[in-house]
């Protein structure tokens, strides 16, 4: 549920995603719950892939999982047509486990956070 990486860094990463009608997360003209979340863990998957592919440019990228969403607020649902710009922050790495701070924002707008963890699979 992404369209493009639009910024990366060696703790963070952004994406863009445009909400399109055949989406099978949109219900009656807007975007989900269940899809601005997956939106933000695929944001999450982009950054760990991204890292993974510098580090090891040859190597498969890791398969991650979601482990647990903390203070989940979703303030608004999104409409079909607008465009989500997510970014993420990497706030903490234990062990396989990655905390990401999360936000979603619309036209400037913050519409869904959370903290994310995720499970990364060697």
């Amino acid at each position: 549920m992404v369209d493009e990486l639009t910024a990366f860094a060696s703790t963070s990463a952004g994406s863009k995603f445009e909400i399109r009608s055949d989406n099978v997360l949109c219900e009656d003209g807007r975007f989900t719950e269940g899809g601005l979340v997956e939106n933000m863990a695929q944001t999450v998957a982009l950054f760990a892939g991204k890292k993974a592919q510098e580090s090891a440019p040859d190597s498969d990228p890791p398969v991650g999982f979601i482990a647990g969403i903390k203070g989940l607020e979703i303030k608004s649902l999104p409409e079909i047509g607008q465009t989500l710009q997510t970014e993420i922050e990497i706030v903490n790495e234990v062990m396989n486990i990655q905390i990401a701070q999360a936000t979603v924002q619309v036209s400037d707008e913050v519409v869904a956070s959370c903290e994310m963890r995720i499970f990364i699979q060697e």
